[in-house]
């Protein structure tokens, strides 16, 4: 058997593991408890973002003053918000206090090596799809003729 033939194999299966290889991470999203609808839809769409790449959504709600006598409104609100999620995504941890913040975490639907696939699979066919249509133009366009 041909070393360098084996070598390069070797290499291309190392290449395409690391291609479909995936670290979940733990994303953070941050409110406040008097957070406006605007803002917080804002804040939505950026969580759902990170659960569909099937990373992990840290919810934090932020105390401050008086605010922190107050946590039922906390819990009412990071109760919405796992609500509003609830297509991308489960409740992995329920809200709990730490310090002047209380936090709860919400985990993807798919995991992230899911959701890596998938993404590859996406970008494999617009790549196909490109490269078609790169084919069709040139096979359409006429033959050029010299200038006489």
């Amino acid at each position: 058997m041909d070393y360098g033939k084996f070598k390069y194999e070797a290499a291309q299966k190392e290449k395409e593991a690391r291609r479909n290889q995936a670290n979940t991470i733990l994303k953070e999203v941050r409110f406040r408890l008097k957070i406006e609808a605007h803002d917080y839809t804002t804040k939505l769409k950026r969580a759902e973002g990170f659960l569909k790449a099937g990373d992990k959504v840290k919810a934090m709600i932020l105390f401050r003053g008086r605010e922190q006598s107050r946590p039922e409104q906390g819990v009412r609100l990071l109760r919405k918000f796992a609500e509003d999620v609830a297509e991308f995504g489960t409740v992995e941890s329920n809200p709990t206090i730490d310090g002047r913040n209380m936090v709860m975490v919400v985990a993807p639907l798919k995991s992230k090596s899911e959701a890596k696939q998938e993404q590859n699979a996406v970008r494999d066919a617009q790549r196909a799809d490109k490269k078609q249509a790169a084919r069709d133009a040139k096979a359409d366009a006429p033959a050029a003729t010299p200038a006489e």
